[in-house]
């Protein structure tokens, strides 16, 4: 089974989308990796989602990516005496560490970490940004606040500070079990939530030790501020558009959005649009006309990937989520147009022969009919790098890795076949991407294909050959 799109599709897994006829229905509806949000559900439930792709994978024979979404720290207020309260805007309230039930005065907030970075004049935001509070005065227990924007507050709403750089590790307690637990499993992606420094990746990375593809979530403004070394310490990232969008004024984020995909792109990282895509179609069979509008314009800035959350995980319409996204995607991509706006924003190229060859692959696919890109990795390097330049042709990654194969299902633009065993020739790299193309739907007799590799085969970033053939 082969797409008729580049872009790909992010599918989240969950309780309307748990049995094996949902989850072939969503796969054969266009989503090529399916997100496991463990910020909801058991590991039991987790395992039995995970092996139930698995035999989806078997009975399509294609690979398919898993990421495993890490929930981070989250931060909330605590109880109240006598149910959900309302704070008035000029209202005071406080903040302390004392665990006792609170009230239209004062609530818990169990979170010391954050008394110890707040300064007077740092806005506090409640249940996603509803409620406002300015620090007027604070300790190392406590913080009086003035309330900006007031209405009611019931307990354990969260809360975020999008002014302080926190002093927590984006990995919790919990996180550290779910990350043991899921690589285990063999998930293919492991996603960071609360990323708010470059060393936050550097620690999952050591964590994970190559088992997985790791992936930042950029929903704090302390990331932004460090982008490019954050992006440079990951393997992919994720645009967080929920909490980004609570912890910065709503009209800066689509710029924002913007210029993350920018920074993966340049870097040949992929990254997923995430967050409220479709949210209508959790209640409605069709989105609307804004929604549709938001996904087109991910696509159209060359995002990798575009992700539904509670439209696919707990919605009413989880597998019509998939094919709206699905027609979307296809649609754009058929408009010239899009093609003028990839090509407008390639940016430099790394001087490595690695990149020389596929930017040469690019350039050969532009001039001649060339029906597919043949990459043959290891690592899965030389497919991203051919992915980077957003060719016009698809790229046909060949691995006899299948960890690799399930992690390139989220790169733009590219079709992975998990091989038996490595080429050990130039004979046997042209012979096996002739009759995988075949074999795939790519081509039929007579038609070319370019072919990318390194000498010697077998051996990881050697990308050093560029081989023209025909069917």
């Amino acid at each position: 089974m082969r797409r008729l799109r580049h872009a790909k599709i992010v599918a989240t897994l969950g309780p309307a989308s748990s049995d094996l006829a949902t989850i072939r229905a969503l796969f054969d509806a266009g989503a090529d990796v399916f997100r496991l949000n463990f910020s909801h559900g058991t590991h039991a439930q987790h395992q039995e989602r995970l092996e139930l792709i698995r035999r989806v994978e078997l009975e399509t024979g294609r690979p398919i990516g898993v990421l495993l979404d890490l929930q981070g720290p989250k931060l909330r207020v605590g109880t109240f005496a006598a149910g959900p309260i309302r704070l008035g805007a000029g209202a005071a309230f406080r903040l302390d560490l004392d665990p006792a039930p609170g009230d239209e005065r004062r609530v818990s907030l169990p979170h010391p970490e954050i008394f110890a970075a707040l300064k007077p004049d740092t806005d506090l935001l409640i249940d996603d940004g509803k409620i406002r509070l300015r620090v007027e005065a604070c300790g190392t227990d406590f913080a009086a606040t003035r309330v900006i924007a007031g209405g009611a507050l019931s307990e354990r709403k969260g809360v975020n500070v999008p002014d302080v750089l926190l002093p927590i590790s984006a990995l919790t307690d919990k996180d550290r079990r779910d990350l043991d637990f899921g690589l285990t499993l063999g998930v293919d992606w492991v996603a960071l939530s609360f990323v708010q420094r470059p060393e936050d990746m550097r620690e999952l990375r050591e964590i994970v030790q190559g088992r997985a593809g790791v992936m930042a979530k950029l929903e704090k403004p302390a990331a932004i501020e460090s982008l490019a070394a954050v992006v440079a310490l990951c393997d992919a990232v994720m645009v967080a558009r929920g909490d980004l969008g609570v912890e910065l004024p709503a009209e800066q984020v689509p710029r924002i959005q913007k210029r993350i995909v920018r920074e993966c792109r340049r870097a040949g990282k992929p990254v997923i649009v995430a967050t409220q895509m479709l949210e209508s179609m959790t209640q409605s069979p069709v989105p609307t006309r804004a929604e549709a509008s938001d996904v087109a314009t991910a696509v159209y800035d060359g995002a990798d990937a575009v992700m539904l959350s509670a439209e696919s995980a707990s919605g009413h319409y989880p597998i019509e989520a998939v094919a709206t996204m699905d027609r979307i995607i296809t649609e754009v991509e058929r408009d010239p147009h899009y093609r003028d706006v990839l090509d407008a924003s390639l940016d430099a190229r790394d001087p490595t022969v690695a990149d020389a060859i596929c930017v040469s692959l690019r350039q050969v696919a532009a001039l001649l009919p060339v029906v597919a890109m043949v990459t043959y990795t290891r690592s899965g390097w030389t497919s991203l790098r051919a992915a980077r330049e957003r060719p016009k042709a698809p790229v046909l990654s060949l691995t006899p890795n299948r960890d690799i194969a399930r992690r390139l299902a989220l790169a733009w633009g590219v079709h992975t076949v998990h091989l038996n065993g490595d080429v050990k020739n130039v004979d046997e790299m042209v012979s096996t991407g002739r009759s995988t193309t075949q074999a795939e739907g790519y081509g039929r007799a007579g038609d070319a294909i370019v072919i990318a590799a390194g000498m010697p085969f077998g051996k990881a970033g050697t990308t050093n050959l560029l081989h023209v053939a025909q069917l």
